[in-house]
């Protein structure tokens, strides 16, 4: 954050070239950031996973499943950006903070939502990891809570994944076992399986309730 300010500073100000390869360096790596500090993970791995659960392994096809998550991490997000847009862009552009300033306190209510997310003992692990002294929560440098954030994120993700392929997996073992009593070995269990997930999902208006579910997901 302080290599980013200073690169914005020095453009500001007409930076050497060094800078300007700096910074476009570190304005290159926003999108990874945007991901790693955002709702995204869980909303596309979850979405990823329930794919994999109903059997269809290219439909929805991946461009669809960015953009469903996209759109969800940004009402998920909603309430934060508005709180960095007073605190920050808005101050900022109307020139009563500098730089500096403007990233320090845009990444606070980033900061805020990532700790109540984040589980304590991640928090300490990854501490330990980076060897940085978190007594408490608030405390922790960046270095540390958005890793422990992550790792939380993916465990809600599995999680939630989990209860969404249960059912399904319920349809592929009755299918399979239904079939093997019949003697029907020449059919592929999925043909059968996977019209049956479909109907399934479709009557239970499944999209509605996986996204209601990610949103909810979130404190």
């Amino acid at each position: 954050m302080n290599d980013l300010s200073r690169f914005i500073s020095a453009a500001q100000h007409g930076g050497s070239p060094v800078d300007l390869l700096l910074g476009f360096f570190l304005l290159g790596l926003v999108p990874l950031f945007a991901v790693a500090v955002t709702s995204f993970t869980r909303v596309v791995v979850v979405l990823g996973l329930l794919r994999s659960s109903l059997g269809a392994q290219s439909l929805p096809p991946n461009i669809v499943l960015a953009a469903l998550a996209m759109m969800l991490s940004a009402a998920i997000m909603a309430p934060t950006f508005a709180r960095v847009n007073d605190a920050a862009v808005r101050p900022y552009l109307a020139h009563r903070i500098g730089s500096s300033q403007a990233l320090q306190r845009g990444i606070e209510p980033l900061r805020r939502f990532m700790l109540r997310q984040a589980r304590r003992a991640d928090l300490a692990t990854f501490a330990r990891i980076a060897r940085a002294r978190a007594d408490t929560p608030d405390a922790a440098p960046l270095s540390v809570i958005v890793p422990a954030f992550m790792v939380g994120e993916l465990r809600a993700a599995f999680a939630i994944g989990f209860a969404l392929a249960l059912p399904f997996a319920v349809i592929d073992i009755v299918v399979a076992a239904v079939m093997m009593s019949l003697g029907m070995f020449m059919v592929s269990p999925a043909a059968i399986s996977l019209p049956l997930k479909l109907l399934v999902f479709v009557a239970a208006d499944g999209w509605s309730l996986v996204c209601s579910a990610l949103v909810a997901s979130f404190r």
